[in-house]
């Protein structure tokens, strides 16, 4: 496999199937100089989509399969079918050295018990984690993690999880040095459950490592840009980010019915347009799209499967980037850094 990012799609995840996983890829194409494709699905709705994207010629290999996740099936069912649908054999394929990274709207469950059986996790990682992009008030997004992966975790877990966000962080947001905190229900030392308090004391030793560790936040401080890593479980996380997104649309929905609720608010909306665009554009989804399941042995990137062409672009793009940064490898050199570092301290002890 040359140098060049190579992606391997699962054309047939998503809601609307190879057409905005296609539109996607040509829009990824267009920004990525090299980038090319392996495209898992049922060709026969491939190639028209193809033929719709003229620049993707050359960059693109076809493998066929009828054979796709539902959205309503469960991990336990899919991963029977690893070897015959697109979800699976896109995620093979980055197993086999076909591709460097996968990228899926499919099946969030099938994805995440597919990618850890097929690629299993890395020396040192007890699970992998789900870390996504959240918009924010300052200049650069927020990564956190976990947000669904894990419904418990110890201290151990959150640990790794911080180390592998500082190093997407790192990667991603190129911040040299991220600032992480633990979600807690409070920013006192004294609060949360014992595994919070033991997975703070241990990150506030490891000062060596390329990240700066400040502490525990609430949840309410999660978007005003003054973290740019935040640290859970993932049933905590899970529950945060969805409360966020919804938090998101009450806000636009609630500003949709107010400027049409009479002629005088009609005006006021034409007068607030430009601020609203503004608004409209930082809370998209599809700006942030691309979740990734780090801490396996190969790159999983998990696409809103309601995404558009610009956010499966976008998703594209976080994967090719994590390729280009090599973030297994960065990853890998903390969690060594970070147990020599504790087997020296307990050897001293």
């Amino acid at each position: 496999m040359d140098a060049s990012p190579r992606i391997a799609i699962d054309a047939m995840g998503g809601d609307t199937g190879p057409a905005a996983m296609v539109a996607g890829m040509a829009r990824a194409r267009r920004k990525v100089d090299g980038i090319g494709f392996e495209v898992f699905g049922d060709e026969a709705l491939i190639a028209p989509e193809l033929d719709r994207h003229p620049g993707l010629k050359g960059a693109v290999n076809v493998h066929h399969t009828t054979d796709a996740i539902q959205g309503s099936e469960k991990p336990s069912q899919a991963i029977r079918r690893a070897r015959t649908t697109s979800m699976g054999m896109a995620i093979n394929a980055v197993k086999d050295g076909l591709a460097h990274a996968a990228v899926s709207g499919g099946n969030t469950g099938a994805l995440m018990a597919m990618s850890k059986l097929a690629l299993r996790t890395m020396p040192g990682i007890d699970r992998p984690a789900l870390a996504a992009l959240l918009p924010t008030l300052g200049d650069q997004d927020c990564v956190m993690l976990d947000l669904g992966a894990n419904t418990e975790c110890d201290a151990q877990n959150l640990v790794q999880f911080a180390v592998m966000g500082s190093a997407y962080a790192r990667t991603v947001l190129g911040i040299r040095k991220p600032r992480v905190k633990l979600l807690n229900i409070g920013t006192e030392e004294l609060k949360g459950t014992d595994e919070l308090k033991e997975a703070a004391a241990l990150l506030r030793e490891a000062d060596y490592l390329p990240m700066t560790f400040d502490g525990f936040t609430e949840g309410d401080q999660l978007s005003r840009g003054n973290i740019d890593v935040v640290v859970t479980d993932g049933f905590s996380g899970n529950i945060a980010l969805k409360t966020a997104e919804g938090t998101a649309r009450f806000v636009t929905d609630l500003l949709r019915r107010a400027f049409k609720s009479s002629l005088r608010s009609k005006a006021g909306f034409a007068l607030s347009a430009p601020a609203l665009h503004t608004l409209k554009v930082h809370l998209d989804p599809n700006n942030h799209n691309g979740a990734v399941f780090l801490g396996l042995n190969g790159l999983v990137v998990k696409s809103h499967g309601s995404a558009n062409p610009k956010g499966v672009a976008n998703a594209i793009g976080v994967a090719a980037r994590m390729v280009a940064n090599d973030i297994t490898r960065k990853i890998g050199e903390d969690l060594d850094n970070f147990r020599a570092h504790a087997f020296s301290h307990e050897a001293a002890e």
